[in-house]
């Protein structure tokens, strides 16, 4: 077990905190954030120390920092994490710019310390059911395939939406970590991306919170078309938007020379999964239920089209890996050479909108180890 010291107090910070319901190897034992009132209030909730930025990245007892502060702050707060010599597991995305994360990846290497960073969504029941029909080549060799994320914004319930329409923000740097880290899962290491964004409007109002009715500046766009084409030869179209009210298309589907999959919501844990082997023959439904990653146990009903809102939610667990490799001296998944190719393929994505031309990915990264069940109930509490 490793002494884990949290930055940022936001929202999701209560997701991790529930993590150590489910994981025996996290301990949280110190907060910070940037708000000194909500850092107490929350180190006063779950029972730990309070510590300002400069005390938590020279704590000896920590271990570990979990970095849950905005994108824009991925960077700074991780190389400082990494030069105070801790190890690092940071919230999607590594950093808002590749050259950034990549030079956070070479200190980390340097140092001979760990950085970890989500999504890790992928390594629950529906993303590792779906790898395995893959590796069995139950639908033979993919050949093309399909993903969407739409919904109409956070301007709708969230109070301070601005950051999702600007710089360091947008669709894809916001959802794409959870559908590209799925398909490099699935796929490989992507090979070259072309890709095109539209901004539809300048302006978007507030419709909650303090702000409501109030208007705030849009400068990037908010909706990109895509075709991905990964090393092994697939080319996968994809849809990532923050204009559309609503939709019925599935999360993700993939086209193979032996039959079709339906991939889960890769933003949760569960399933299930839909295969389809013959023209015009009935989908076959597997369920996850019963994987240790696939369980439901959470109800969040987001509205978001597709998001059923009876849900698998383990985040956390690929905190709980890392440490768990970090102890037995191995290479986590959730790693950051993986991150590094993810944050690659959204900023190739951003410029080849920008460009209007095919762009290469330069980075390579291992196809992601299986995570099997015997290893998950390792990690599991009784």
């Amino acid at each position: 077990m490793k002494n884990i010291g949290l930055i940022g107090c936001g929202h999701i910070a209560e997701t991790y905190f529930r993590s150590q319901k489910y994981f025996n190897n996290i301990n949280f034992i110190a907060c910070s954030d940037i708000n000194e009132e909500i850092a107490k209030k929350t180190a006063k909730q779950y029972k730990i120390k309070y510590l300002s930025e400069d005390q938590i990245f020279n704590e000896d007892s920590i271990d570990v920092i979990l970095n849950l502060t905005t994108p824009k702050a991925h960077f700074e707060i991780s190389k400082k994490a990494l030069e105070a010599n801790k190890h690092v597991y940071c919230e999607k995305p590594m950093s808002i710019k590749f050259n950034e994360a990549n030079e956070l990846l070479n200190l980390a290497n340097h140092k001979n310390l760990y950085i970890g960073n989500a999504p890790d969504t992928f390594l629950g029941g529906g993303g590792q059911l779906s790898r395995e029909i893959i590796d069995d080549k139950i639908i033979g060799e993919v050949l093309t395939g399909s993903f969407i994320f739409a919904f109409p914004g956070v301007q709708d319930f969230h109070p301070n939406a601005e950051s999702w329409f600007q710089e360091g923000g947008g669709p894809a740097i916001d959802m794409g970590p959870y559908f590209f880290t799925t398909l490099v899962n699935l796929l490989g290491p992507a090979k070259n991306v072309r890709a095109r964004g539209k901004k539809f409007s300048h302006q978007r109002t507030y419709k909650a919170g303090p702000k409501k009715d109030n208007k705030f500046d849009v400068t990037i766009p908010t909706t990109y078309m895509l075709d991905l084409e990964f090393q092994n030869g697939a080319i996968i179209q994809g849809f990532i938007s923050f204009d559309v009210l609503n939709h019925q298309h599935n999360h993700i589907e993939l086209y193979g020379t032996k039959g079709s999959m339906v991939v889960p919501d890769p933003n949760m844990f569960g399933g299930p999964v839909l295969i389809s082997r013959e023209l015009g023959s009935e989908w076959e439904e597997i369920s996850v239920d019963k994987k240790p990653l696939g369980k439901i146990n959470i109800v969040n009903p987001s509205g978001r089209s597709n998001e059923a809102p009876k849900q698998a939610n383990y985040r956390g667990i690929g905190l709980a890996e890392m440490i768990d490799s970090i102890e037995n001296n191995r290479l986590h998944i959730c790693n950051g050479q993986l991150a590094l190719h993810v944050l690659e393929i959204i900023e190739s994505t951003m410029i080849s909108s920008s460009l209007k031309k095919e762009v290469k990915i330069t980075t390579k990264c291992e196809k992601p180890p299986t995570f099997k069940d015997d290893r998950i109930k390792i990690l599991l509490k009784n």
